[in-house]
């Protein structure tokens, strides 16, 4: 049984929420996101409070439920916070920098990667080893942050490459004479 679907979203200050059938739209400071509740699962909306129920009780239907609730709450905080991811560039030579909407990486190849900013998305290099990447939609910023992330990860003998800043590299001991 979902413990998450159970409980009801509520709607923030500042943000106007509507429910147009299955799709649920919320407009705050930061901007408009909409999501779409799959026709398994019944949304209503109660007050200031938009609450998330399954229609069967199938494995289906419950995994849904609580996705649909974690959706609903994102689109909420999203319009009224955002999200960020930030990165880590560990390695001698590697470096970010950002010329205009392009982010330019030297990750130790013969050449340099240039990763355009998606939609929806801002990119910024607070300095060369650090990358923030922030936006309103959960999904696309951790989406670019994953993409960056794959250009170079990080490898467990010395720790160089682009990690999340949170992130715990486990470190293998080297060869040994």
């Amino acid at each position: 049984m979902s413990r998450v679907g159970k409980k009801a979203v509520a709607v923030p200050k500042g943000v106007t929420a509507r429910l147009d059938g299955q799709t649920v739209s919320m407009k705050g400071p930061k901007g408009e996101l909409k999501f779409t509740v799959p026709e398994i699962v019944s949304v209503k909306m109660e007050g200031d409070q938009i609450a998330v129920a399954n229609k069967n009780d199938t494995k289906v239907a419950r995994a849904q439920w609580g996705m649909s609730r974690a959706q609903i709450a994102n689109l909420a905080k999203g319009v009224t916070q955002g999200f960020e991811k930030k990165l880590e560039i560990n390695g001698v030579g590697y470096k970010a920098a950002m010329q205009g909407k392009v982010l330019k990486l030297s990750l130790g190849y013969s050449h340099d990667i240039d990763y355009a900013t998606p939609e929806g998305v801002t990119i910024a290099v607070t300095k060369p080893t650090e990358i923030v990447v922030s936006g309103i939609d959960k999904q696309r910023v951790g989406q670019a942050a994953a993409e960056i992330r794959s250009y170079r990860g990080p490898e467990p003998y010395k720790g160089k490459g682009v990690k999340y800043s949170d992130e715990f590299i486990f470190r293998k001991e080297g060869k040994k004479k």
